[in-house]
């Protein structure tokens, strides 16, 4: 690039790239999602590594059973054990994570970059390196940093279909030297259409829209291979968390409810959306990581392809009854098994899961979902994930925010979906608020689990029945009296019951997690005001922007476009009804 027009661009560097970075920001750049950036590198390094083992077992697998098979019989071919090692563990359920594996060690995953080729020759073949898709690049910052951090990585496909995007990520490609330029490549296309002329080749997909993902999720599913990772961001959270519920359920298939636990509901409807998608092709997905964070939802999924196994999506999701008096929940899963002997028979979920009233306070009963009801996230690989992140902190920008968070995933209860909220049960009973150590403690003392949440800082996840919470309320408002209320709020009916289990509130052992313990932080502020999501590429910047983007960028963008523009050509920042400067 010649010297005079490097005067037109800002220099970013993030990690181990840099881009060029117009004044005029026509290509969208958005620093709050460096943390998501951080995340999706510390997992696919992760991947690469795990891809590595899995192959090396298989391999090994192949040659004991090879070896096998000779002692026997030498004409006998040495696929066939492992041909019937794979039906069997297809029927098999594949709730349980160790199945998963199982699954996953004997379903292909990617060693080739050409799927043409016959299975017989990419098992002779060495594995090859992981081939990367962004979907949505922009500025392609994402694909650098993926090319010039991640040890082990292939080939690097960006695609927008937006020509400035493309040209500005050409450029960077060339900015960022050799190693970009041998690994990174950059496409004008329409990413659902590249994604379905290209199906199961892409190790890893990567989906980072400017809103809702579930246009690209149906091509998205479709382009991975076998035992490949789908990354997948979703940011319009007004609609996953309820706001618009009509609008989420026709983009997602699912109705949110607007309880306390709406992000981690939000996760949960997302992977219950990638797996109908993936279900049309006879493919499942397995969670490895789902996170909330800032301003969206982020999960990291693994894809398989069986028919059998795929079977089991209805064990793993459920709709969900919210009381509309008091924070009482209760999932009634879609499907059931029975097994007879040998074989499993598939059947409807029983149901009612509850009566037309709440049995707590006497009210009325909403129903959401269905949503992805089995863990979200795969503690093995979180472990893995963490322990790799802090060996090399140094080399992740947001460090302290993504250890935060996964050290939060770490500790939480893996098979609980949603949450409680204890400020909420406090103000259904208008009583003050026991501490979290006590009112955990009693839910231990009571023969239940409990942990916290990665999603809110006041959540409490438990295995305990709403009766038992209800009960172990009842009994620290009798040490704790409230103001007698109207007999019909839901407060009044709960505390009119007299208590049936005696809730213990000395003090647990397990009522502080390792990370409380040590005092670890699990929930850091924003780095700086105004810390969420930006306008997107091309919008005109108006007064009305203020509580986005601050009232310093917003004056000093609009004093520099004062000065460039005459004055009878310069805009009405005041006027919020032009139509071209709209949000």
């Amino acid at each position: 690039m010649a010297g005079e027009d490097l005067e037109d661009y800002t220099i970013i560097k993030e990690g181990e790239a840099e881009i060029l970075m117009n004044v005029k920001n026509q290509v969208f750049y958005n620093k709050t999602q460096v943390n998501n950036r951080d995340l999706s590198i510390a997992v696919l390094r992760t991947f690469v590594s795990k891809r590595k083992e899995e192959h090396e077992a298989k391999l090994s697998k192949r040659t004991k059973s090879a070896d096998k098979a000779s002692g026997k019989d030498a004409s006998e071919p040495a696929v066939v054990e492992e041909s019937n090692g794979s039906a069997l563990d297809n029927e098999k359920s594949n709730i349980e994570c160790e199945v998963h594996k199982k699954i996953s060690q004997v379903e292909p995953c990617s060693i080739s970059e050409e799927p043409m080729k016959s299975a017989e020759g990419n098992h002779r073949g060495e594995l090859k390196p992981p081939k990367v898709l962004e979907a949505l690049s922009a500025s392609g910052l994402r694909s650098l940093r993926y090319a010039c951090e991640v040890e082990g990585i292939g080939k690097v496909v960006a695609l927008d279909n937006d020509k400035a995007s493309v040209e500005a990520c050409q450029k960077n490609i060339k900015f960022n030297g050799s190693v970009a330029i041998s690994k990174v490549e950059s496409h004008l296309a329409d990413a659902r259409v590249y994604m379905l002329t290209h199906p199961k080749e892409f190790d890893m997909v990567d989906l980072d829209p400017y809103g809702s993902p579930s246009v690209f999720l149906d091509s998205a599913v479709q382009s991975v291979v076998d035992g490949g990772m789908l990354m997948c961001t979703a940011t319009d959270m007004a609609v996953l968390c309820g706001g618009n519920g009509e609008v989420c359920y026709s983009k997602y298939g699912s109705y949110p409810l607007r309880g306390k636990y709406c992000h981690e509901m939000a996760l949960r409807i997302l992977l219950a959306s990638i797996e109908s998608h993936a279900n049309r092709y006879k493919r499942y997905i397995v969670p490895i990581l789902s996170v909330q964070m800032n301003f969206y939802v982020r999960v990291f999924v693994r894809v398989y392809t069986s028919a059998s196994a795929m079977k089991n999506t209805p064990l793993k999701l459920s709709y969900v009854y919210q009381c509309i008096g008091c924070d009482s929940y209760h999932l009634q899963p879609i499907g059931r098994t029975v097994s007879k002997d040998s074989s499993v028979r598939y059947l409807p979920g029983f149901g009612p899961a509850v009566p037309q009233e709440c049995s707590d306070c006497g009210k009325k009963y909403n129903m959401g979902g269905p949503i992805w009801s089995a863990p979200i996230h795969d503690q093995e690989w979180v472990t893995s994930i963490l322990k790799s992140v802090k060996s090399m902190k140094d080399r992740y920008p947001a460090y302290d925010r993504i250890s935060a968070v996964l050290t939060t995933i770490s500790e939480e209860l893996p098979d609980v979906p949603l949450f409680l909220s204890l400020h909420n049960l406090c103000a259904t009973l208008k009583c003050t608020s026991p501490s979290a150590v006590i009112f955990r403690s009693a839910v231990i003392n009571a023969g239940y689990r409990i942990s916290g949440t990665h999603v809110n800082p006041l959540g409490l996840k438990s295995d305990a029945p709403m009766d038992v919470i209800w009960d172990i309320m009842r009994c620290w408002v009798k040490n704790h009296p409230v103001k007698a209320q109207a007999p019909d709020q839901p407060g009044s009916v709960i505390l009119a019951k007299e208590p049936v289990l005696q809730a213990n509130f000395a003090r647990a052992v397990a009522s502080l997690s390792k990370a409380q313990a040590k005092k670890v932080a699990r929930f850091l502020p924003n780095p700086e005001r105004h810390w969420g999501p930006k306008l997107r590429a091309g919008r005109q910047i108006t007064s009305k922007h203020i509580s986005l983007l601050g009232p310093e960028a917003v004056s000093e963008h609009l004093n520099h476009e004062n000065s460039e523009e005459p004055k009878a050509k310069r805009p009405k920042t005041d006027d919020i009804s032009d139509p071209a400067s709209s949000s």
